[in-house]
């Protein structure tokens, strides 16, 4: 017998929707599924219901393409904040590893993934136009390339540097201490502050 005609529809239905996140293997996704029917009925509303109001609410940022639910996103809006650097990262989840070490005051630009010819990811597919609008006239003085330390986020860097180098706008690299392959939301405080800290410039 397997596990669809032993299991209630609903409880089915679900533990394979669980299945589906990054991560999650069948195991999990069952062990999930069984929790929240354990739950209490309101708990699993507040779940159902966070679920949706990120669907439905929330959007991309119009100036870093960052996750926001207002527009322009609070990093932009902040004129605290560095606006002669802008830190490009890969992915919207990038920004709170870096915000959590608390010593990058920059922007940032949000590339929402990597060039990768064998997934069929190219330029085009990213937000790098945007990114080339942000950086005409003299505000910006330096642009950080923060993609990932693999083959997708180094062709990234190569190909953003060739695109900024002629504006004249200093491009530097996040130190070598973040380990190959490793995505940079996963990376250590020790580990990002030494990379922002030593970076160096882009060659």
């Amino acid at each position: 017998m397997n596990q669809e005609s032993s299991t209630a529809d609903s409880v089915y239905r679900l533990t394979r929707e669980f299945n589906k996140l990054p991560g999650i293997g069948p195991k999990s996704a069952q062990r999930l599924a069984y929790h929240v029917l354990r739950t209490p009925e309101e708990q699993a509303r507040q779940l159902a219901e966070a679920i949706l109001t990120v669907k439905q609410e929330i959007k991309l940022c119009s100036i870093c393409f960052n996750v926001t639910d207002s527009d322009p996103c609070p990093i932009c809006r902040n004129d605290q904040r560095d606006r002669n650097k802008i830190c490009v990262i890969e992915q919207p989840q990038d920004i709170p590893a870096l915000e959590h070490i608390g010593i990058y005051k920059g922007l940032y630009h949000v590339l929402h993934g990597a060039i990768s010819p064998t997934d069929g990811v190219g330029p085009d597919e990213l937000k790098i136009s945007g990114l080339i609008q942000r950086l005409q006239g003299d505000e910006v003085q330096e642009v950080i390339l923060a993609t990932n330390p693999n083959l997708e986020g180094e062709q990234t860097a190569m190909y953003l540097s060739q695109m900024i180098s002629s504006l004249g706008i200093k491009i530097t690299r996040l130190a070598r201490g973040l380990p190959f392959g490793t995505d940079l939301e996963y990376a250590d405080d020790v580990t990002l502050t030494r990379a922002i800290e030593g970076r160096q410039e882009f060659s």
